[in-house]
C-alpha cells in the first residue's frame, strides 16, 4: 500500500489588510432611535412608492410634527412629494396653528384644511349640539379623502398610546366607508406590507407606530425640532372638570361650582381644546419633559383626552367610524 503523502503543516493566513470600501463592519449598530427612524423612513418611501395619491394627516401636535420632519428626510434633497390634510375642529389651540404653518411654509408642501363648520354648513355631518367636534372629525376627514382621491392616509397613531391602536397594524386596511375592521387585519411578517385596495378603499398607515411618547420627545430633542410652545410649562387660566385641567375659553362655558384660577401647566398632547386638558408641572424644557415622562405612569390620552372617557371602547369605536 501506498503511503499518504503528508505535505507541510502551514501556519495560520497571514492578515489581509481590509478593504475599507467591501469590508464588513460586524460590531456596527445602528441605536434604538436610529432604528427608528429608519424604519419609518422606509414605511414613507414604500407608500410614496405603491400608492397613487397618498397624504399626511398633520395636526399641528408633536407626533403629526415627527413625521413631517421624517417626511421630509426620506425625500430630501426632493420636496415631500404628497399635501398635507388638517381635519380644523374650530377649536384648535392658536399656539399649534401657528407652528403648522411655519412647517408648511418651510417644508414648501401644499396644506389642505378639511373644515368641521364647513362640513355642518354643507350638510356632511350635523351639529345636534350633543355630539363633541371631535366625533365631527370623523365625517368631515372621510369626505376630504373621499373629494380628493386619497389612496393612502399617514397618521402619528403610536402603540402605546391606547389599546385600540395597539392592536392596529402599520399598514391599517378602511373599507368603501372607511371603517376599520380589527378582526380582519393584514398580516406583516418580516414587514412586508399588502397594500392592494379595491375601488373606493384606501389604506391608513402608521409610520411611527412602533414609537413610544419617551422616543417622540428623545428625538425632537435629538433633532432640534419645532413644536408648539404649550407643550412647555407655561401660566394658563384654567378650571377643574372631570378630574382634567381645561383652558378657559369662550367655547368652554363654566359648570355650577367651577372657578377659573391661573396655575402653571403644560400639555401632553394637543387637540379639541374643549375636550383636551393639561396638567401641572414645571417642565419648561425638553430635558425636564423627558425626566418627567421617564416616569410616568398613565399615557398622554388616559391622563388628559376628554374624548377617550366616553366609554371603556371610545377609541375603537371611533376609529371603527373612520377616526384617525
Amino acid at each position: 500500500m501506498t503511503p499518504p503523502v503528508v505535505g507541510p503543516v502551514r501556519g495560520p493566513p497571514a492578515p489581509v489588510e481590509s478593504d475599507p470600501l467591501t469590508a464588513t463592519h460586524t460590531d456596527y449598530q445602528l441605536s434604538q432611535l436610529d432604528q427608528l427612524e429608519a424604519e419609518s423612513i422606509h414605511i414613507f418611501r414604500e407608500v410614496a412608492a405603491e400608492f397613487e395619491k397618498p397624504v399626511l394627516m398633520f395636526s399641528g401636535g408633536k407626533d403629526s410634527i415627527v413625521m413631517m420632519r421624517l417626511a421630509e428626510k426620506a425625500f430630501y434633497p426632493a420636496k415631500i412629494p404628497f399635501p398635507v390634510l388638517q381635519v380644523d375642529t374650530g377649536y384648535d389651540f392658536p399656539e399649534v396653528l401657528e407652528t403648522r404653518d411655519h412647517w408648511v411654509e418651510r417644508l414648501g408642501v401644499r396644506l389642505i384644511v378639511a373644515s368641521v363648520e364647513q362640513a355642518i354648513a354643507d350638510g356632511v355631518v350635523v351639529d345636534d349640539g350633543k355630539t363633541p367636534r371631535n366625533r365631527l372629525q370623523i365625517g368631515t376627514l372621510l369626505n376630504a379623502i373621499e373629494e380628493n382621491g386619497f389612496t393612502a392616509a399617514f397618521g402619528g397613531g403610536r402603540r402605546d398610546e391606547e389599546k385600540a391602536r395597539a392592536k392596529e397594524r402599520v399598514y391599517s386596511h378602511r373599507d368603501e366607508f372607511g371603517q376599520w375592521d380589527p378582526k380582519n387585519q393584514r398580516p406583516e411578517l418580516w414587514s412586508l406590507y399588502n397594500g392592494r385596495l379595491h375601488e373606493g378603499e384606501h389604506m391608513r398607515v402608521f409610520p411611527i407606530s412602533n414609537w413610544t411618547e419617551l422616543d417622540i420627545w428623545d428625538y425632537i430633542g435629538r433633532e432640534g425640532i419645532e413644536i408648539p410652545s404649550i407643550y412647555f410649562s407655561h401660566q394658563r387660566r384654567v378650571f377643574e372638570r372631570d378630574g382634567m385641567l381645561l383652558s378657559e375659553s369662550e367655547h368652554n362655558p363654566l359648570r355650577d361650582g367651577e372657578q377659573v384660577a391661573e396655575r402653571t401647566v403644560r400639555f401632553r398632547t394637543v387637540g379639541d381644546l374643549t375636550l383636551t386638558g393639561c396638567l401641572e408641572s414645571e417642565a419648561d424644557t425638553i430635558e425636564k419633559i423627558i425626566e418627567e415622562i421617564a416616569i410616568a405612569r398613565v399615557t398622554e390620552r388616559g391622563a388628559t383626552r376628554g374624548d377617550d372617557r366616553f366609554s371603556e371602547a371610545a377609541m375603537e369605536d371611533r376609529k371603527k367610524e373612520g377616526y384617525f
